[in-house]
């Protein structure tokens, strides 16, 4: 199966997320990452979704089907090497007393990742990457007690020289603060 990227410009609607993820289930599709995010429009929001899927002409339906919804402003499919992605991954790891001592230097220069919090009996770390970058760290933290994960969906720009605004209609868009 091929992995598939869709990035799809909106305005900022009540009701829109569902209409968007139907058109997935509708197909019988998985929706392997979903996030969602203002742009550095006002008032314009990213919906990145992330599919695994064997027939390109398939995915290209689907684009153009979610091109037909009255808020959406601009819909792009891409494949991995089509564009920059990463994701963030949460590890929240048990350090009480007389346990293995944590191997700060090893996750911070091996695996490039961060201790962000330091609480009494367990630490944070923050890890930033892709998808096998995120799971062969976690397989390094199966040597301590790993007491919660969460993995954040994808978020990505496409290879091009243009930018958002190149693709929207043309309006006076302000910028986000």
């Amino acid at each position: 199966m091929t992995t598939y990227t869709i990035c799809i410009f909106t305005g900022n609607t009540i009701g829109l997320l569902n209409r968007i993820t139907i058109i997935f289930t509708r197909r019988r599709i998985n929706i392997e990452s979903l996030t969602v995010s203002e742009t550095e429009r006002h008032g314009v929001s990213r919906f990145t979704i992330v599919i695994k899927h064997e027939s390109r002409d398939e995915v290209e339906k689907i684009v153009r089907q979610i091109r037909k919804i009255v808020e959406v402003l601009a819909v792009f499919g891409y494949l991995n090497d089509e564009i920059v992605y990463n994701e963030i991954a949460l590890f929240k790891i048990s350090t009480p007393l007389g346990s293995k001592p944590l191997d700060v230097e090893t996750i911070n220069k091996h695996h490039k990742a961060w201790v962000v919090y330091w609480g009494l009996d367990y630490v944070v770390i923050e890890k930033t990457g892709n998808e096998t970058d995120i799971f062969a760290f976690f397989d390094y933290l199966r040597q301590y007690e790993i007491l919660e994960f969460v993995r954040s969906g994808r978020v990505a720009v496409g290879k091009t020289e243009k930018g958002l605004v190149e693709y929207l209609p043309e309006a006076d868009w302000a910028y986000t603060l």
